[in-house]
């Protein structure tokens, strides 16, 4: 039999061995019926222990880089999710981020490069301490943009960008490209021709997949003007998603800061669902430590019952947290059990309508 440094209660590695260097060992004689019992020359004997030993060391090494690569795309993930950066390189308007909603990458048309906006949510992101470089939308510049941010995307280039080049395969598809940016796109005086030249762009890259969404807080969702451009924006595969996070004007004033009324934004909901399917974000947060009462959450759950038995259509609803850094320090995120609390509630009112949770950072 094999003698140190293997011996009986090591048969499997024993077996291991043996079929490496069977050429070199011979039956131990002394147990002529024992299957698997040989014994090694000496010098045979140290150089396979030498063998084993770097051959563990390899497979270690291996799984600790696996691993690494593992934690380095994950990070690479969260902070993709956590950092949506209005300019990309030199560009004015466009700029790729990848959306933890959207589940892949959003291409993001920034209407208000103002920052201008008619909400002054205590959540935003948008640092309005910095001027902007910009205040007009040039259409011109903004299609050149919007068409080579497409293309590099479609080609696998952008995905090479430090930015983008370590998070997981499966998010490195286009999903939308999203009127956002740092104000109410719908304020934007051009948005009826953004939505139909993002259309065209799309079409001649044969890109019928991409959706074009409106990410709104509806305050204009009345206007004629609007509307034609969001019935645009449905004839080419579109989606509204559309602003609500409170469920009582109190809450509402304290949220948004806005001169607009509660009431005109659940009008505008009600008027956008009776023509389109439209999806709900509703983002929910501490103020000062505090979360929304159960008494808001059940007033927010009467609202969304209240579009739906009045024969209005939701796509979806996404109840969410913050996941970046918002504009007052005295808000914080809610935990994860906080959000799929209140999504629960949701699910409940609305059995027939999807409910997603999303969670801070």
């Amino acid at each position: 039999m094999i003698g140190t440094p293997w011996g009986r209660r090591n048969e499997g590695a024993s077996l291991f061995v043996v079929s490496l260097f069977k050429p070199l060992v011979k039956p131990d004689a002394g147990d002529d019926h024992a299957p698997g019992h040989y014994l090694l020359y000496p010098g045979v004997r140290f150089v396979a222990a030498w063998i084993c030993i770097f051959a563990i060391l390899e497979l270690t090494l291996v799984l600790a880089r696996m691993g690494a690569q593992g934690i380095q795309m994950k990070n690479a993930y969260e902070l993709a999710i956590s950092s949506h950066p209005r300019v990309f390189e030199k560009n004015r308007y466009v700029y790729p981020v990848i959306s933890r909603r959207s589940r892949g990458l959003s291409v993001g048309v920034n209407l208000n490069p103002d920052k201008i906006c008619n909400f002054d949510c205590i959540y935003c992101q948008v640092d309005r301490s910095i001027a902007p470089l910009y205040r007009e939308v040039d259409l011109a510049i903004l299609e050149n943009e919007l068409r080579a941010l497409l293309e590099d995307a479609q080609s696998g280039i952008l995905f090479n960008h430090p930015n983008f080049k370590e998070i997981p395969q499966a998010l490195k598809r286009i999903n939308d490209i999203a009127f956002s940016g740092d104000g109410e796109p719908t304020t934007c005086p051009q948005f009826g021709e953004v939505v139909h030249l993002s259309a065209e762009i799309r079409t001649a890259l044969n890109l019928p997949h991409v959706k074009l969404v409106a990410i709104s807080n509806a305050t204009r969702f009345h206007r004629p003007d609007v509307q034609a451009a969001l019935a645009e924006m449905h004839r080419s595969n579109g989606e509204i998603w559309a602003k609500l996070d409170a469920g009582t004007a109190d809450y509402y004033d304290r949220v948004e800061r806005t001169k607009i009324s509660f009431d005109r934004v659940v009008a505008n909901l009600h008027l956008a669902a009776q023509r389109w399917p439209i999806v709900i974000q509703s983002l929910f947060m501490r103020i000062r430590g505090e979360a929304p009462s159960r008494t808001e959450i059940d007033a927010y759950c009467d609202v969304l019952r209240d579009i739906r038995q009045k024969g209005g259509l939701l796509k979806a609803v996404q109840v969410y947290t913050i996941a970046r850094q918002p504009a007052e320090s005295f808000v914080s995120p809610l935990e994860r059990e906080e959000v799929d609390r209140i999504a629960a509630q949701v699910t409940r009112v609305l059995s027939d309508v999807p409910v997603e949770a999303y969670y801070g950072t």
